[in-house]
């Protein structure tokens, strides 16, 4: 192992034209490409071609068959690691339904950690568990209430060999994809191999990311969720590309690291949620030289697209070659593999700005002009066109198909859209409309042939006749806290209707009380002038919010963790007690 897989690829391209996961590798596993795993300071550290992907994944499929049935469920504990990949696929080969879980560090410590579990394993019927031998003792103690096998990778490869095999066919279910859970308990979403091998062709094809034989992957995403899982390892494979891998944990401490692999070995196509580039503009110390010409693909998903960030990574990052119209934001969801929407190819940010007052009032995103008070502006990020062979309409709460700039919930069909969640029939019916479409749950509007996306219709906070957006607030209070200040959350409790309280809670590095007092005197004035609503913000210690397997701020679960009185006012120096009234909303 001297150099990672090449990006040249030496069998014919094929741009995802395949029926099962089995049948992209088997293709990919005659060529020369495949996964390579770096340290946190950019080592290689272990390469992976899928010509051995596949042999390895056959052997440990002869070993699995011996000890489940077909249509097992077997959850894989998705490190980002040679050993998961093999295993993942080796269920494929298997006949099993692989259900990739999360790791501790993600979920807010190890007894948040064993809950997530076990509303997994409860959902999951899982007939194993596969995980890292050093994590074995976590996975069992999590487990201990539940009849399920904890086997370590090692062991597996122990396992007595079998001399069948029994492959998933084109008909057949490919895995379970939990949801991140931002505001409810984690559900897992099926995905079949008809309906990840559609998202995927329409990833890689025209309407997607026009993936070519010259194109590289850099990753840092975890495995466990969609967008790492399909978007950085299945749709790869797909289409024989190689990929760069970088731990999650190791970006969290080193995110340059993912600059810098994208810079020595000429990376195109690498996707981050808006916090990733943030991070990395925060953490640049004029200390290396790197070359970012070539990243022709900088896709922004998994949470709403903010424009300043990405502005200041162009600020920071342009004059070593990256340019803003690399940018794809594109709009996704489990519930539809991975990818809904792109922006076209080159147009980078196309902002829209609209009167928020107007919308609030009449649910129309009108373009704000030279009379809107600053105040009232807001700017959202279009991403994109529905990829092909789909179709999204925005609907009123009514079911009414919207016109342009009539925000509504956003609903999907297509071959990629799931046909719904493991062992969970009525969250599946309240999923989908009468005519067969997915309501995602989320809100947005038509700019012209592109959709807006703008939050969560659950995290929507109704208030004098007004829809208030959470997010809003948050980037209001962040926009004028100090350097000091972390992330924010803001939610509504106490009554219903114009009863209801606004809340803010916003993450401080400090516990001098002179300069909380200066952070909450700023913020404060700042969200009067922005939100013109009454907001009752609340200083809170670093590491108070809770965020999802894909680092999604959970609001609902930060609430709950509020009216619980499981959160420190920083300027009390004392765990806030929410009246019985707030509790009962």
């Amino acid at each position: 192992m001297n150099s990672p897989t090449p990006t040249t690829r030496i069998q014919p391209y094929i741009p995802g034209k395949f029926e099962t996961l089995i049948d992209g590798l088997e293709y990919a596993a005659q060529g020369n490409s495949g996964f390579n795993f770096f340290t946190g300071k950019g080592e290689l550290k272990s390469v992976l071609t899928f010509t051995e992907l596949r042999d390895q994944a056959v052997e440990m499929a002869h070993r699995l068959v011996g000890i489940t049935d077909k249509g097992d469920r077997i959850g894989i504990c998705a490190v980002t690691s040679p050993d998961f990949a093999i295993m993942f696929f080796a269920c494929q080969y298997a006949g099993l339904i692989p259900a990739p879980l999360p790791l501790p560090v993600t979920l807010g410590g190890r007894g948040s950690y064993e809950r997530q579990l076990q509303r997994m394993a409860d959902t999951g019927d899982f007939s194993a568990l596969l995980t890292p031998k050093s994590m074995e003792n976590i996975m069992s103690s999590a487990l201990n209430d539940h009849d399920v096998p904890v086997i370590s990778f090692e062991d597996v490869k122990l396992l007595p060999k079998q001399d069948f095999l029994r492959p998933h066919d084109a008909d057949g279910p490919c895995y379970i994809q939990y949801s991140s859970g931002s505001s409810s308990s984690p559900k897992g979403v099926i995905g079949t191999q008809a309906s990840v091998t559609a998202n995927c062709f329409g990833q890689i094809g025209v309407g997607g990311l026009q993936i070519t034989e010259n194109d590289r992957c850099t990753s840092w995403l975890p495995l466990y969720h969609d967008m790492g899982l399909v978007g950085f390892m299945i749709t790869p494979v797909m289409s024989q590309m190689s990929v760069d891998y970088l731990d999650p944990q190791d970006f969290t401490r080193r995110p340059l690291t993912w600059l810098q692999l994208i810079s020595d070995y000429g990376g195109t196509l690498s996707f981050s949620p808006t916090f990733g580039f943030e991070l990395c503009v925060r953490r640049w110390r004029e200390d290396r030289v790197i070359d970012l010409s070539s990243w022709r693909g900088a896709g922004i998903g998994g949470d709403m697209v903010q424009p300043e960030p990405l502005k200041a990574f162009v600020d920071t990052f342009g004059k070593f070659g990256f340019e803003i119209e690399s940018f794809v934001p594109s709009y996704g969801l489990a519930e539809v593999t991975l990818a809904a929407t792109f922006s076209p190819p080159r147009q980078g940010l196309l902002e829209d700005t609209v009167d928020m007052e107007k919308l609030e009032r009449t649910g129309e995103a009108a373009p704000a002009n030279d009379l809107t008070a600053e105040e009232n502006k807001r700017t959202f990020i279009a991403c994109g066109k529905i990829i092909p062979d789909h179709v999204l309409e925005i609907r009123s709460m009514e079911g009414e198909v919207l016109g342009q700039r009539q925000v509504g919930r956003i609903c999907i069909k297509g071959p990629s859209v799931t046909p719904g969640y493991f062992h969970n029939a009525l969250a599946t019916q309240a999923a989908f409309t009468e005519d067969g479409f997915l309501d995602t749950g989320d809100l947005g509007y038509w700019l012209d042939d592109q959709v807006v996306v703008t939050g969560r219709f659950k995290d929507l906070i109704l208030w004098h006749g007004r829809n208030i957006w959470p997010q809003d607030i948050e980037w209001a209070a962040q926009a004028a806290a100090t350097s000091r200040c972390g992330r924010a959350c803001s939610f509504a409790v106490g009554g219903s209707g114009d009863e209801k309280e606004i809340i803010l809670l916003l993450e401080c590095r400090t516990r001098d009380q002179k300069l909380l007092s200066e952070i909450h005197a700023v913020v404060s004035g700042a969200i009067r002038l922005e939100i013109g609503a009454p907001v009752t913000l609340i200083l809170v210690p670093r590491g108070s919010m809770i965020v999802t397997s894909s680092g999604k701020l959970s609001r609902a679960r930060v609430r709950e963790k509020f009216l619980n009185g499981a959160i420190i006012n920083l300027q009390e120096d004392e765990h806030i007690k929410v009246v019985d009234s707030a509790k009962k909303a």
